[in-house]
């Protein structure tokens, strides 16, 4: 495992790729409706994405072709935007998005969006995949350990009742968009406590919570992740800068904006 800690300038290059980033996210949010496509909306966030100076770079993935994952309802991950995905009221869809800045530096992040009026348990997962992200956040400080990321998640997860996604989680990132280290979604004690955070890290921290047995299944078309039993799903991601005086989240929209003032944090 070979975890990079960045320096400086190397810090304001992430905390740019993130505020680009972010700023797609709050454009694209209005693109959410019933009878769009995924298809349309994955060409709105590569023109987006493309407007602020840097790439998709989803589309830099081997064998991956599209700017985002758009994921809906059951499928909670890695969703291929189709022509034939269209979006209908009371449908939830997460859309994962990362942009590769001009400096060569990554953004990485996700929202689940209500299409319309949805229902109280799908409220109640975004809800709960949102906290999931912010007890996260709130152990990122030099001296912790990276597993206590995990245990918050799973702390939070527990009490709502719903399962997660427990063969995946969260990486570093910085000049590419998947580095080490790997954190995972659920804890159980013989993980350990993992290695030291430490200033200068940075982190994607993704919760990903389905309403169901966390049970889940390969799609056809070999990429989604689609929940075993057919029950809803929430995948909620940012970017967080390990600092001595606490975690910087750089993927910053009116979402993280809301959260940090319930907090009582500045963005």
């Amino acid at each position: 495992m070979k975890i990079y800690i960045r320096n400086p300038k190397e810090l304001e290059y992430m905390k740019q790729a993130g505020s680009k980033l972010g700023s797609v996210f709050d454009r694209l949010q209005d693109e959410i409706r019933p009878g769009r496509s995924t298809w349309e909306i994955d060409k709105i966030a590569e023109r987006l994405i493309r407007e602020t100076g840097g790439v998709p770079n989803f589309a830099l993935e081997d064998g991956y072709h599209n700017a985002i994952c758009a994921s809906v309802n059951e499928t909670i991950i890695h969703g291929i935007p189709s022509k034939k995905i269209i979006l209908k009221e009371g449908d939830i869809i997460s859309i994962d998005m990362g942009n590769k800045d001009s400096t060569g530096y990554n953004g990485d992040a996700c929202r689940t969006f209500a299409v319309g009026n949805i229902s109280d348990e799908a409220e109640k997962l975004i809800r709960c995949t949102e906290e999931c992200f912010w007890a996260a956040y709130q152990v990122c400080y030099p001296g912790h350990h990276l597993y206590e990321i995990s245990m918050a998640i799973q702390k939070v997860c527990d009490s709502y009742g719903f399962s997660l996604l427990g063969d995946y989680g969260g990486h570093g990132i910085g000049t590419q968009m998947h580095e080490d280290p790997f954190i995972p979604n659920g804890y159980s004690p013989e993980m350990g406590f993992g290695p030291f955070l430490r200033e200068g890290m940075c982190l994607a921290i993704e919760p990903m919570v389905m309403a169901g047995s966390g049970k889940y299944v390969t799609a056809s078309d070999g990429w989604g992740i689609v929940s075993a039993d057919g029950r809803l799903t929430c995948h909620y991601e940012n970017d967080v800068i390990i600092t001595k005086d606490g975690p910087i989240v750089t993927s910053v929209d009116s979402n993280v904006k809301r959260h940090l003032k319930e907090l009582g944090l500045k963005a």
